[in-house]
């Protein structure tokens, strides 16, 4: 059968680091108060200069180089964005260009911290149906723009970056030892849209607007959110987390973290933590960290992988991949 095998993973970060300690003095609040309570310690802010796009073209030009391919290899572009450098075109059809790519396709995906979950679910089901045979998978984001920089309950949080993979049709035995993505759950619920959101778009103020959050109410739906798709996901496979080698969660914060992997009963050596190096970067955190973990010499080809995320809308999924 065939399935999406990732051939190379790359990443992208803005030049200027800001660490907790450059909100001391600025807002109520410090490093030690930000770090007991979220696990961040720095994250990356986007200059002028650097954008969305920018950052999402660095990202998959990484990633293609790490699969020795080039953008003429390529078919489909897909980005995970919610900070997009316009409100169209589609912020994928630029870095289509800066890629100086004149064929195939590409666009935007939109489901916010949980969007490069969805991409590469969506992207295997277009490997999988046979209308691409190799897609860059992109997540970026420049959280940084939308942010209510007076709110410490949010603006300490967030940061900016870029993750990209390539994914490839391969023809596999079918067999439990396939490589590629394996098994996937995918959820929504319109519901607890009023808990994480941005207050602005073009239907409706005419502004971009800034992020809101209900903090404790997004923590008290996640663990449990996250352990439903991971736990189904673990159904579909057959397998159990004693099987996985590797679990990337979204990084939005230390204690949610470590809450899910212990409720689902994952090794802490097992889980790729980069939430205290990059804040939570939305769509790009998952790329960011997994990009962490290869680069490293942590994940490996034939290891088993599990990929989750939780994000605005309430949406929230979770995907397998055979490395």
């Amino acid at each position: 059968m065939i399935r999406s095998v990732v051939r190379g993973v790359g990443s992208a970060l803005p030049r200027r680091v800001m660490k907790n300690t450059d909100f001391e003095g600025v807002l109520e609040t410090s490093d030690a108060w930000i770090v007991q309570r979220t696990g961040i310690r720095q994250r990356h802010i986007a200059g002028d200069d650097e954008t969305t796009a920018s950052l999402g073209e660095a990202a998959a030009r990484a990633a293609l180089a790490s699969a020795g391919l080039t953008p003429d290899d390529v078919d489909m572009i897909l980005l995970a964005t919610s900070t997009p450098n316009n409100t169209f075109p589609a912020t994928a059809v630029d870095i289509q260009s800066r890629l100086g790519m004149r064929h195939g396709f590409a666009f935007d995906m939109q489901a916010v911290c949980s969007g490069f979950v969805y991409a590469v679910v969506t992207a295997d089901a277009y490997i999988r149906g046979g209308l691409a045979k190799r897609i860059v998978v992109i997540g970026a984001e420049t959280f940084s723009r939308i942010l209510d920089w007076t709110d410490r309950s949010t603006c300490v949080l967030f940061g900016d970056g870029a993750g990209a993979i390539v994914l490839e049709a391969s023809e596999e035995p079918g067999a439990p030892g396939d490589r590629g993505v394996l098994a996937a759950a995918l959820r929504s619920d319109g519901t607890h849209k009023d808990k994480l959101f941005v207050d602005g778009g073009p239907s409706t103020t005419g502004t971009v607007g800034h992020l809101r959050m209900e903090g404790r109410e997004v923590f008290k739906h996640a663990v449990g959110m996250i352990t439903d798709v991971i736990e189904a996901t673990f159904d579909q496979a057959k397998i159990t987390a004693e099987d996985l080698d590797w679990f990337v969660p979204h990084q939005a914060n230390r204690r949610i973290i470590d809450a899910s992997a212990k409720k689902l009963g994952i090794a802490d050596e097992k889980v790729v933590v980069t939430v205290d190096l990059h804040g939570n970067t939305s769509a790009a955190s998952v790329p960011l960290a997994l990009s962490v973990a290869v680069s490293d010499g942590r994940i490996n080809k034939g290891d088993l992988v599990m990929l989750e995320a939780m994000g605005g809308g309430f949406t929230w999924g979770a995907v397998l991949i055979r490395w």
